[in-house]
């Protein structure tokens, strides 16, 4: 909307240089100003969120906040350039001096000579063609190109937006006349019309930097695999194994993507380190003859031992597993375990991850070999352990760590069989969606479809039953060039909030900010804004 106002100002400046026409330029110009300031918050908000993140997770999401910290220091180079620019044409059509600035910000009410068209256009266009706005539309150029580069030219809308948005293209002929980008936008224009216009500069910068961070956020959890966790881990009924019995283990990536088949090898591997300081880790010898491939069953390797004639005492193995990424390249970890052909011994395998989630069920299986289920009691150090047989439910009370002990009653006697210690970790937060999307372009109607906000939980999050309550939000819309804020203490879309829905344009976007919901555990998790955006 001020975008408009702006235009219609410009045309009818064209018809007749008047006070009114000068002064409304004045109240443009502060609209953009707000609408910029804005932009600014909700990019501090963006960068707290990259900063929490990278803490949390350095190695996922440390890259993402480096490359956020770049388009800030970019975004606010350009932005201080532009500033510095109004502030040189005011300086020299007022004077040193003069009250139309104070402490670095233009005061447009207290410029004297807002209809001054010579100075604007010898400091922007120059004498001889070569004044600052040549360098005004390089640094703009540059701008765009380097945010284009951070999204690849293959995602067309977010490019395309930028170049619409930082667009400094020469305009096309009129009536014969040929025009630059310069002499079109500072040439022949009173003071104070050519100041909004570096105003709308300026919020343009904000918001391309806005749509960036929205675009490298997202990347935090697009990344290389449909998971947040990589980690090979063995998971064995039991590393102590009874001369006879057969030693079986499942071989996979935690947390694992059941669509995604995983080749596991088995052997010896050695390693060597790139130019680029990372890890390849490769097989030795002949496949079939130097090592092996085991069968995969529902995304997990399943590695097979009969010990009949082994000796006892300790048995190594291991080698590498294989996982194909999202650009087709394959990511390769080692891997390494054992087992022991020997006595009885205890055997704790979580069924589902491997750590236990605070206020859930977590299911665990328990098991001593040689012993039956009935002879067998289980107790825990943080919270409640329940069930019968081999399976049992593991409620911790507390983060942090719990231990599982086990022991067996024989011969009317009790004897400790030894413990597994566990890490305990809060349940994670969810993800806020709306019409079943984080994020991202959505139409009217999918969005008042929808009764309101739903948390989500993360994918690789394989619990069932957990759920969490949305208890509020800020619901955010650009209403005519100013930000329209209406609270929300459920869920819900309140009938506020679909009429100003129903009254936004296609390429609007609309903010649910200051998420709050509540999980299994009691407590208040703060979630991250969700944007969407109106086709």
């Amino acid at each position: 909307m001020i975008g408009m106002m702006y235009l219609v100002l410009l045309a009818l400046l064209a018809l007749n240089v008047s006070k009114e026409v000068l002064d409304a330029f004045v109240l443009v110009d502060e609209g953009l100003t707000k609408t910029t300031e804005n932009f600014s918050s909700r990019n501090d908000v963006y960068y707290a969120e990259f900063n929490r993140a990278a803490a949390e997770n350095p190695v996922k999401a440390g890259p993402w906040q480096t490359k956020a910290l770049e388009v800030k220091r970019r975004s606010d180079e350009l932005y201080h350039y532009i500033q510095d620019l109004k502030l040189e044409l005011v300086t020299a059509t007022e004077g040193e001096g003069t009250e139309a600035i104070e402490e670095g910000e233009i005061i447009g009410d207290e410029i004297g000579k807002k209809d001054d068209m010579d100075k604007p256009a010898e400091i922007m266009i120059g004498a001889n063609k070569d004044g600052k706005a040549n360098d005004l539309r390089q640094a703009l150029d540059e701008f765009r190109d380097f945010l284009i580069s951070i999204v690849g030219e293959e995602n067309e809308e977010i490019r395309h937006s930028l170049e619409s948005s930082l667009d400094t293209s020469d305009p096309p002929p009129k009536e014969g006349e040929i025009l630059t980008w310069q002499e079109f936008h500072f040439e022949h224009w009173p003071l104070v019309a050519v100041i909004t216009l570096m105003s709308k500069m300026q919020s343009d910068v904000r918001n391309a930097e806005s749509e960036i961070l929205n675009y490298l956020y997202g990347q935090i959890e697009a990344g290389s695999f449909t998971f947040n966790l990589l980690e090979p881990v063995v998971i064995a009924n039991s590393n102590h194994i009874i001369r006879g019995n057969q030693y079986n283990a499942s071989v996979f990536m935690a947390a694992f993507d059941t669509t995604q088949q995983p080749i596991v090898y088995v052997g010896r591997y050695d390693s060597t380190v790139t130019d680029d300081g990372t890890v390849q880790y490769n097989m030795i010898g002949e496949e079939g003859r130097d090592y092996q491939t085991i069968p995969i069953e529902g995304g997990k390797g399943v590695y097979n031992v009969n010990t009949a004639g082994v000796t006892t005492g300790w048995k190594p193995w291991g080698g590498i597993i294989s996982l194909k990424n999202m650009d087709g390249s394959f990511t390769n970890k080692p891997f390494r375990s054992g087992f022991t052909v020997a006595e009885p011994s205890l055997v704790v395998s979580p069924t589902q991850m491997l750590v236990f989630y605070q206020a859930i069920d977590n299911p665990v299986e328990v098991s001593v070999p040689g012993y039956p289920a009935s002879a067998i009691s289980v107790s825990i150090n943080n919270g409640r352990i329940s069930g019968r047989g081999t399976n049992y439910n593991v409620v911790p009370t507390r983060t942090g760590s719990a231990r599982v002990s086990v022991s067996v009653r024989e011969n009317g006697r009790t004897r400790s069989m030894g413990y597994k210690d566990f890490r305990v970790e809060k349940v994670p937060d969810p993800t806020p969606t709306i019409a079943g999307a984080p994020g991202g372009t959505l139409t009217l109607n999918q969005i008042l479809g929808e009764i309101g906000l739903k948390a989500s939980m993360p994918e690789w999050f394989k619990f069932g039953g957990v759920s969490y309550t949305i208890t509020g939000y800020t619901f955010t819309a650009i209403v005519q060039g100013f930000d329209k804020n209406i609270p929300a203490t459920s869920a819900n879309l309140s009938s506020e909030m679909r009429e100003t829905i129903r009254n936004l344009r296609s390429g609007s976007r609309i903010y649910f900010n200051d998420i709050t919901a509540v999980g299994p555990d009691g407590s208040t998790r703060y979630l991250p804004t969700l944007s969407i955006k109106i086709r």
